[in-house]
């Protein structure tokens, strides 16, 4: 496995050079690459992630827009050849239809998608405690408190969760920069991408839901899946806004199966 940083992004490859696909695999707000280490190791072919701006050991912030102008800078660097899969976990799924927005013509290479715990709008806007909390947060360098905030990361899971699976979520997000964790929330709330989705239209495409999932309940999944008639929709009873931790496996091979 190599690690890379490309201006602000640190980006990571691992599996054959030589494959004629690779995928790319998103993550979501407040999380970093290594959210996918379980389902990259299960995936054949070359695998590219990356953290986001602001998140992991990458810099800045941006709209979920630059999001999608990173996307489209990483493809163009890592995978300038060959057929692409791309895999977005909440975040990561809204920053794929950016792209089909703002880059359409970048879709004549992916051969797959995967659109994981995500939603193309209609977002709940920011509440006061929010509000409040995101003008303290947006000066500190990194939202911190990984360990005090274990207990509330606990509610994204699903049943029985790996404690040591939300302990490393609420380590991410406690190495999240404050202003990246304000200015995507607030993001969140101006997403509305689902005209978007018709770039999708003739790409194999799965959808994968949690049934007990608070961040981005099983409604919008389902929004997705009315917009993409031909995509297959998977629902995990009991399970949260995690999937890439709390069925990894199933993720991968579904994953694996548009590679």
């Amino acid at each position: 496995m190599a690690s890379v940083v490309l201006d602000r992004l640190n980006v990571v490859t691992s599996g054959s050079s030589s494959s004629d696909v690779t995928a790319v695999l998103l993550h979501g707000w407040t999380m970093d690459h290594t959210t996918w280490d379980r389902v990259a190791a299960a995936l054949p072919g070359r695998v590219v992630r990356y953290d986001v701006r602001g998140h992991g050991r990458s810099r800045g912030v941006g709209s979920i827009s630059e999001l999608a102008d990173d996307l489209a800078a990483v493809i163009e660097e890592f995978v300038p050849t060959g057929r692409v899969v791309l895999a977005g976990h909440s975040l990561g799924g809204m920053t794929i239809m950016a792209l089909a927005e703002s880059r359409p013509e970048l879709f004549s290479r992916v051969s797959g998608v995967a659109l994981v715990a995500t939603s193309c709008g209609d977002l709940p806007r920011m509440n006061a405690v929010e509000r409040v909390a995101g003008k303290w947060l947006v000066k500190r360098s990194k939202v911190g408190f990984g360990r005090l905030i274990t207990p509330g990361l606990r509610v994204t899971f699903g049943r029985r969760p790996r404690w040591a699976d939300v302990r490393a979520a609420a380590a991410m997000a406690g190495a999240t920069s404050g202003e990246a964790f304000v200015g995507i929330r607030e993001e969140l709330t101006r997403h509305q991408r689902r005209e978007a989705l018709a770039v999708l239209s003739n790409i194999p495409t799965v959808v994968m839901a949690g049934s007990w999932d608070v961040l981005t309940p099983i409604r919008h999944s389902r929004v997705l899946a009315e917009a993409l008639p031909s995509a297959e929709f998977v629902i995990y009873p009991k399970a949260g806004h995690m999937l890439p931790f709390e069925r990894s496996e199933d993720v991968a091979r579904r994953i694996a199966a548009l590679m």
